[in-house]
């Protein structure tokens, strides 16, 4: 039974109350992180690019091995299901981030208690925290790198999107320490810029985009949208190895992720960035092309929640 208010979500092939979504605590995703999951957003209650962040998520279910026992088509039918069951409870002026999970399941030895085979998939969705990041975008991101190094691609693959995110908890666990405010940004193995926790860095300088190399870092479906839109307006974009004197020395730095999409960053390691000013001309630039292609103002969404 449904209460009034409650948010819908897909468990195991039922549409039910999210307080009815219950994982046996000793599926594998919740014992070793064996899941992965995808998260998109909706813009004025629209998804953006559903099928290529379905086509993200099968990607690292093949890397694993898992069988979520869906094809892709009937992910993508499922969520569509769940957001459309969802919308009704969403404020006009908010937007959701709509995600769909996947773990390897339960061992055969517990699925003599639990009655269930195969994988555990949930689809669920959320509201966007808009108010809680609203500042960012007029003040610009304050990023910090830990001590704590991206786990190198030789150990397990950065373009694999699973549920085990201890390596970049740490790191923004070590960072919040710091600066609750900041946001973390960590270097591979090498000494080169990252990623961050569910966002990808870009530098300017002279007009040109730089970006880490897609076989160090999770590449975004954000990061991919950025550098298709700057590729279109003319911009030359590049991805090779950066690290902090490239950082220290861009005209402009900022952040694309699945809920800011394209954020300024005001400065790295307290050293402030080009003249301090955000957005500078490039990220504005590409910010409003992103605005263009979604036929949104995420900026202005976010920025209203200030007053």
């Amino acid at each position: 039974m449904t209460r009034a208010g409650e948010r819908i979500a897909y468990h195991n092939g039922r549409f039910v109350a999210e307080r009815e979504v219950l994982v046996p605590f000793r599926d594998r995703g919740f014992k070793y992180g064996d899941a992965v999951f995808d998260t998109t957003r909706t813009f004025g209650h629209r998804v953006f690019k559903l099928r290529e962040h379905v086509e993200r998520l099968y990607r690292s279910l093949r890397y694993l091995r898992i069988d979520p026992g869906l094809t892709p088509a009937a992910m993508v039918e499922i969520t569509e299901e769940v957001l459309r069951r969802n919308l009704p409870l969403l404020e006009p002026d908010n937007d959701y981030w709509v995600t769909q999970r996947v773990s390897r399941g339960l061992d055969p030895a517990e699925r003599e208690i639990w009655p269930q085979a195969g994988a555990t998939v949930i689809v669920e969705c959320v509201p966007l925290p808009l108010r809680e990041r609203a500042a960012l975008f007029r003040d610009g991101i304050r990023v910090l790198v830990p001590s704590v190094r991206r786990t190198p691609p030789d150990a397990l693959s950065a373009r694999v999107k699973t549920h085990n995110y201890l390596n970049l908890i740490a790191a923004n666990l070590e960072i919040k320490a710091r600066d609750p405010e900041a946001w973390a940004v960590l270097l591979d193995a090498h000494g080169n810029l990252a990623e961050g926790l569910g966002s990808n860095v870009f530098l300017v300088q002279q007009g040109t985009l730089y970006t880490p190399r897609e076989q160090m870092v999770l590449a975004g479906i954000s990061r991919d949208t950025v550098i298709g839109l700057a590729r279109d307006s003319g911009l030359t974009v590049v991805e090779k190895d950066l690290d902090l004197f490239d950082a220290y020395n861009a005209d402009e730095v900022f952040l694309t992720s699945t809920s800011l999409c394209v954020c300024p960053v005001r400065s790295v390691n307290e050293a402030v960035i080009g003249d301090g000013r955000v957005p500078g001309p490039v990220t504005r630039q590409v910010t409003e092309a992103y605005c263009r292609l979604v036929d949104f103002d995420f900026v202005a969404q976010y920025l209203k929640r200030l007053s």
